[in-house]
């Protein structure tokens, strides 16, 4: 009697679902940190520049005499805050599908 190859299963849409899930989180999670390694560099050089020390904090936000200073401190608090929804967003996202991964593993046993 000659032994039969079985066939390969096919993966369930549930598989094909949480793959496409990863990897789109996957993704969003690489663009999320290529982008805040830029910006981080970006405020870095902001505030190594030496007339940073020379400002003036109002209720209005940062006053200096050079407006391209001004421009790039207003800019990376801009940048800062949207850093910070990036990283809120990616980890909502992840907990999700760490979620999801462990309701899985615990309904297959």
């Amino acid at each position: 009697m000659a032994k039969r190859n079985p066939k390969p299963s096919q993966p369930s849409v549930g598989d094909t679902n949480l793959f496409w899930a990863v990897v789109t989180l996957l993704f969003v999670a690489i663009l999320a940190s290529g982008y805040t390694a830029w910006a981080c560099d970006y405020v870095v050089s902001s505030f190594q520049n030496s007339n940073t020390m020379v400002l003036l904090i109002t209720d209005a936000g940062l006053k200096s005499d050079d407006a391209k200073l001004e421009g790039q401190l207003t800019t990376a608090t801009q940048t800062l805050n949207f850093l910070h929804q990036i990283g809120l967003a990616v980890v909502i996202g992840s907990v999700g599908v760490a979620v999801t991964l462990v309701i899985r593993k615990v309904r297959r046993g």
